[in-house]
């Protein structure tokens, strides 16, 4: 079967693998549809931690599928039977997994990070997956595209979460692709009476827009500063969530606070960052919060389903560009040139 791989030691390639051999306590699923993440793209450049120097994996950790063959020792699903997967399994003991966030265990494990993921027409489920409750059976209600996308949006509800945002709160969103949209709707949906988003492209703005901002910056033609406080009154923002991986947008953001202001770091900083200065005093004195969000627990990827299913998010217009599972170069290529959208991958 065809498939994208990376190894650490050769890089990324199109090529032809086995079809996954399971065991007695596996599952194997047909992928239906999967997205590319940066994730997938970060990989591609820089590598990944996890990954050791000859490891080959399939990348791809957003899809859905449907079951094609389980072992004797899994009950409970059928086959046929469409769901979804919650990539990131943890140790199943640590503190974080007690809690429900396996996405923060230390040894946590993912497809597409150092185990085969989705950019492939078959892939396997390890009983680990299973018996963590990674599995989510998906109703009718949501299409294979949009659940395609529950996993970032599972990412994006932990965001919201430690952003605490409340009602009438005016929230800043930098970065205005996909996930930047997704906390959009999130945001206007978790109280906000003003929405700000924020970016160099005008097109991604005029997106913004379409998804529930209700104000677009371009910080390519005016100074982002001042308009926030435009904005604002003077008074700054409540909420900023920095959904791009630059630095010097982490370090602005602490400035544009109002008193008891929350910053969200979702966006993590490329490898080889220097790290960020920002005012100490202004934290100090304004009593502002600084947090951060990374992946999404199971818990999270089931309030997506819930929010999917009952129409309350506009998923579909995410995706900008489809491609069958058989163009998966072009699919790559598409996602590493700066698309408007969301890349999703449909079987053929």
């Amino acid at each position: 079967m065809i498939a994208a791989t990376y190894t650490q030691s050769k890089g990324f390639a199109i090529e032809e693998i086995p079809i996954p051999v399971i065991s007695e306590d596996e599952m194997l699923l047909k992928v239906r549809s999967a997205s590319i993440c940066g994730t997938d793209i970060k990989i591609i450049r820089n590598g990944h931690r996890k990954l050791s120097a000859n490891q080959k994996i399939v990348l791809g950790h957003e899809f859905v599928g449907e079951i094609e063959a389980f072992g004797g020792k899994i009950n409970g699903y059928k086959k046929g039977q469409r769901v979804g997967i919650v990539p990131n399994a943890g140790c199943g003991v640590c503190d974080s997994c007690i809690n429900g966030k396996s996405n923060y265990c230390a040894r946590f494990t993912a497809f597409g990070i150092d185990r085969d993921g989705s950019h492939a027409p078959y892939i396997k489920i390890p009983s680990q997956f299973l018996q963590q409750g990674n599995i989510v059976p998906l109703p009718d209600a949501i299409s294979d595209l949009e659940g395609s996308l529950l996993e970032p949006l599972s990412c994006v509800i932990n965001g919201i979460r430690a952003s605490k945002i409340e009602l009438g709160d005016t929230v800043v969103v930098f970065g205005a692709g996909p996930i930047g949209r997704m906390h959009i709707m999130l945001a206007k949906m978790s109280g906000a009476a003003k929405v700000i988003a924020v970016d160099i492209a005008a097109n991604s703005l005029k997106k913004a827009m379409a998804f529930g901002a209700d104000v677009a910056v371009d910080s390519s033609r005016e100074p982002v500063p001042q308009r926030i406080m435009d904005e604002t009154g003077n008074r700054g923002a409540n909420v900023i969530i920095t959904a791009c991986p630059v630095g010097t947008v982490q370090e602005q953001a602490i400035g544009l606070l109002a008193p008891f202001g929350r910053l969200c770091l979702f966006g993590g900083l490329p490898n080889g960052n220097n790290g960020i200065r920002f005012d100490s005093n202004a934290v100090h004195y304004k009593n502002l919060v600084v947090t951060g969000s990374t992946g999404g627990s199971a818990h999270d990827y089931r309030i997506g389903v819930r929010l999917v299913e009952n129409k309350k998010l506009n998923l579909k217009e995410i995706i900008s560009n489809t491609f069958d599972m058989s163009e998966l170069d072009a699919a790559y290529k598409k996602a590493q040139n700066n698309p408007e959208g969301k890349i999703a991958i449909v079987a053929g």
